[in-house]
């Protein structure tokens, strides 16, 4: 009898929760562009930055210039600038979207950057104005392969 029950129920929860997995999975998604931005897609906010290679490459962050709320920037458009002691280096939309925040905390302490590019060093948040542009972006493992790739 038990067997039956949990061949009976066990199937149909197995596909639901497999159902949800995929869901979550595709509204909790860090993409990266060819330029090294970022941008974190999931579900309640959606944020941007420069990637971890970029902010080593740069060297130490000592400004970034922001947009302003409101604004809204292209796919592939300047929307930033970050200065480091080696270079200044624009810094590009990745998919087209509207400015709903900027990272404040970088003003007073730009190196955050350098610290955790990818968290605690987010330069904006957005709404995205075109998902399907999120198509030509790539995933961690294809930015990974991306970036071996470049260095030979």
């Amino acid at each position: 009898m038990l067997n039956k029950l949990t061949k009976t129920n066990f199937k149909p929860q197995s596909f639901a929760v497999v159902g949800v997995s995929s869901l979550l999975k595709r509204n909790f998604v860090k993409y990266y562009t060819q330029n090294h931005e970022w941008i974190d897609v999931n579900g309640k906010e959606t944020k941007s930055g420069i990637s971890e290679k970029a902010a080593k490459d740069l060297g130490d962050i000592v400004y970034v210039e922001l947009p302003e709320v409101g604004e809204t920037f292209p796919k592939d458009e300047t929307y930033g600038v970050i200065e480091s002691v080696k270079a200044a280096s624009d810094v590009y939309m990745p998919v087209e979207s509207e400015i709903i925040e900027v990272n404040e905390k970088l003003i007073d302490d730009p190196g955050l950057v350098n610290q955790s590019a990818e968290t605690e060093g987010w330069l904006i948040k957005v709404v995205i104005k075109n998902h399907d542009e999120l198509k030509s972006l790539m995933n961690k493992e294809e930015y990974v392969k991306f970036c071996e790739q470049e260095e030979h």
